[in-house]
């Protein structure tokens, strides 16, 4: 310890060992009045007199807003969190500020004693104190990182923190937004169930002006499963058959996990008869047997069909019928360019509205109605579309042509009958005429006299 005019002072010397294994002075070969006079001029100023005075103004650390500063958290409160950074003072964290999650316990976020990065916001608040965030720490770091990571295409991991519309938000120092197509390799009915849990993605999409940050678990899931893919993808053949499992049902039809990649079965697909929805035909974890309808490699999409494994009922049906066969039928369904009849069998056919009269009509409604019961012909069968023309104007000209004429003699009768009536109708007076009335007069006359 040195004494000069009053002031005491410590010279530390820092020692360590040499090359050769002897200790010495890591500082160089300053001696200790080098030494001293190096910390009077750093931590020393002269007064107005030319003394020597402690400088107390460069013992305290200078913070400039936007800094990054280390400290230790001293206290927790509810509403914000002290922090010692070596300051005149400790610097404040608002709850708001402590994390991107919301409505959080600050007990959750830090502990008493531990090191933590904050941001300075603020340089000094009205009681001196420096407003610090911790959240934006973890924010700015966290961007450079993320940027980093997309630039090279690697994966991040980050905590689901809230399910919102349309998706995940998962905490990766920023608010990171995991689309719900994008979670699993097929959709996801409940998101609830990845709160809480540590999700790998790849960043997709990502916008540092707007703080926008989208992200992709299929991407991780589908890049492990690639080099799969193309294996069973290369194995594959249109119209082989193959076994597979339901994995999910959707409005326009089926997926088909087939081995490690799933297919599609559309609606129209599924079943020979029409079909409203596709559970009506198949329930998810169902073990079918389908057909390759299209392999698209290099969107790697599968199309399958169910139907083309079962045997088709409407062949078997259409048997029955033949070409220029006359039939009943109900009118099911009317549409602008004709109307569907229900035949025997729950087969159906069209009536084109061109088939419908002779003359020309501008709607089908003019001639059927629904529930209408028809004779109609049938004028062509289309077994590779499944499809039956008929005709109800060609059933009413065959209606009209086979309609028996009357015999010859009953057309005589009738003739002779006519003319008797007209000469019976010529003999009698007419009722109420001139003649009838004279004679009626002399009859009443006649019968008074006697």
């Amino acid at each position: 310890m040195i004494k000069k005019e009053g002031i005491h002072k410590v010279v530390v010397v820092f020692l360590g060992l040499n090359k050769n294994g002897r200790l010495t002075n890591i500082m160089g070969d300053k001696d200790a009045t080098t030494l001293e006079e190096e910390l009077e001029e750093s931590y020393m100023k002269k007064d107005e007199e030319g003394r020597l005075i402690p400088d107390y103004d460069r013992t305290i650390k200078v913070f400039k807003e936007g800094d990054f500063i280390s400290g230790t958290v001293v206290r927790i409160d509810n509403n914000e969190v002290l922090v010692d950074i070596g300051y005149k003072s400790e610097g404040i964290i608002p709850l708001r500020e402590l994390s991107i999650k919301k409505d959080v316990n600050p007990n959750d976020i830090v502990c008493l004693g531990e090191e933590i990065e904050t941001l300075v916001l603020q340089k000094e608040d009205k009681e001196g104190q420096l407003i610090l965030s911790k959240k934006r720490a973890k924010y700015r770091r966290a961007w450079d990182k993320i940027i980093e990571i997309s630039e090279k295409d690697e994966k991040l991991k980050g905590n689901v923190i809230e399910v919102v519309k349309g998706g995940l938000i998962l905490d990766i120092g920023v608010r990171g937004f995991l689309p719900a197509s994008l979670v699993e390799k097929r959709r996801v009915k409940d998101l609830n169930d990845y709160l809480g849990c540590e999700l790998e993605c790849k960043v997709i999409e990502l916008d540092r002006r707007r703080n926008n940050v989208v992200l992709s678990r299929r991407a991780v899931l589908e890049g492990s499963h690639k080099q799969e893919r193309k294996e069973i993808l290369s194995k594959l053949e249109k119209d082989q058959i193959v076994a597979g499992k339901i994995s999910s049902i959707v409005d326009f039809g089926a997926f088909v996990d087939i081995g490690g990649i799933d297919g599609l079965i559309h609606i129209s697909e599924l079943s020979w008869d029409h079909v409203n929805h596709p559970s009506e035909v198949v329930n998810v974890g169902d073990e079918v047997k389908i057909q390759v309808l299209d392999i698209d490699k290099e969107r790697e999409r599968v199309s399958l069909g169910l139907k083309q494994t079962q045997k088709d009922p409407w062949r078997g049906k259409i048997k029955k019928f033949s070409e220029g066969d006359l039939v009943k039928g109900k009118i099911k369904r009317i549409v602008p360019f004709g109307a569907f009849i229900e035949l025997s069998g729950g087969l159906e056919g069209l009536i084109h509205i061109s088939e419908m009269a002779e003359t020309h009509i501008d709607s089908p409604e003019q001639v059927v109605k629904v529930d209408d019961v028809v004779d109609v012909i049938i004028s062509a069968i289309d077994t590779q579309n499944r499809k039956i023309s008929l005709s109800l104007k060609q059933a009413k000209k065959v209606a009209k042509e086979d309609k028996p004429d009357e015999p010859e003699a009953a057309k005589e009768e009738v003739k002779e009958e006519e003319v008797k009536e007209e000469e019976v109708k010529e003999e009698s007076p007419e009722p109420g005429s001139l003649e009838e009335v004279l004679q009626q007069m002399k009859k009443e006359r006649s019968q008074k006299e006697k």
